[in-house]
């Protein structure tokens, strides 16, 4: 294996080669992220869009099982002050 000579242009040139490939994985992993960001964008406002539709079905549940809840606890409060009377 013969010894390569380390002149300051061999070095100059190492380093713009180096700095070449350094910008080169820069600019290759900021197009993936912007890419990511994107898709992530995306889904997120597609999501956004099918839980509205069934939020307002989920938002009806849960105020008809908070009004017989709130009916549950008059009628016991009710019935628990009624013996407390008596």
């Amino acid at each position: 294996m013969a010894k390569r000579k380390n002149t300051l242009t061999r070095w100059i040139e190492d380093m713009v080669d180096d700095t070449k490939d350094f910008v080169d994985d820069i600019l290759d992993r900021s197009k993936d992220l912007e890419s990511n960001v994107k898709d992530a964008v995306t889904d997120v406002v597609d999501d956004d869009e099918s839980v509205h539709s069934s939020s307002s079905a989920q938002m009806t549940s849960f105020q008809a099982a908070l009004a017989d809840l709130t009916a549950k606890v008059n009628q016991l409060a009710s019935a628990s002050a009624a013996s407390s009377k008596a």
